[in-house]
């Protein structure tokens, strides 16, 4: 496994658009896009302390988090996810779940875990019983991908993400979410070795703030007025 070079930017509703434009002309649409985007439910894991969530308030540089993940509401391949930052740096290791599995997870019922084949599997039920985690919110968005095959570069646009805020309902398609960051667009733009100039160009954005944006922080802290609905 490869850690990859990742950027991150919180940029407006109308920048999303210019360079959704942009990188049409250079770049091609992830195919496994349904009409050049998809949906992606996720849910967050984080101790009874919120240690997830404070790493990445105060910005520390090397640090971790579990997430279930499903995508067009399709459960016959939710993913288990751990995702690790070191400063611009991220790797995500990934292990695949039934619907059952998922479920008995967000129930709490676990001893299955700790006899798993997969690493992952055993790892997250390693940290549930000896730092408490639990799943913590669900964190909802629409996802626009574009690749370019030089670097191995991805940018991926995401945008109407909304929280499930304390709700754990993860699989229940009708669970209710709220806007979380009303206006606010992110794009992520993640490659290997290099960054061609080409890619570099289309996503300057040179107002655009570099790593200010945490979907999970959104979605545990959403704006208290834009949940008055």
């Amino acid at each position: 496994m490869q850690y990859r070079h990742e950027l991150k930017h919180e940029i407006g509703i109308s920048d999303m658009i210019a360079i959704r434009q942009r990188l049409k002309v250079v770049a091609m649409p992830d195919t496994h896009a349904i009409s050049g985007k998809y949906f992606i439910r996720s849910l967050y894991f984080d101790t009874p302390n919120d240690k997830a969530l404070n790493e990445k308030i105060d910005g520390v540089s090397r640090r971790q988090k579990f997430r279930i993940r499903y995508y067009n509401f399709d459960k016959s391949f939710i993913s288990l996810e751990k995702k690790c930052k070191v400063g611009g740096l991220g790797l995500k290791v990934m292990a695949k779940l039934s619907e059952e599995e998922a479920q008995s997870i967000v129930d709490g019922k676990i001893d299955w875990m700790r006899n798993s084949k997969d690493d992952l599997i055993r790892e997250l039920y390693s940290k549930m019983v000896s730092e408490n985690l639990r799943p913590k919110t669900i964190v909802d968005y629409e996802r626009e991908p574009f690749i370019y095959l030089p670097g191995n570069v991805r940018v991926t646009l995401d945008n109407n993400i909304r929280s499930g805020l304390n709700s754990v309902d993860f699989l229940n398609e009708n669970a209710i979410t709220v806007p979380a960051a009303y206006g606010i667009c992110i794009m992520e733009v993640k490659w290997d070795n290099f960054l061609p100039e080409i890619i570099r160009d289309v996503v300057q954005l040179p107002y655009a703030m570099t790593e200010a944006f945490s979907k999970y922080e959104s979605c545990r802290m959403p704006k208290i007025e834009y949940l008055n609905i």
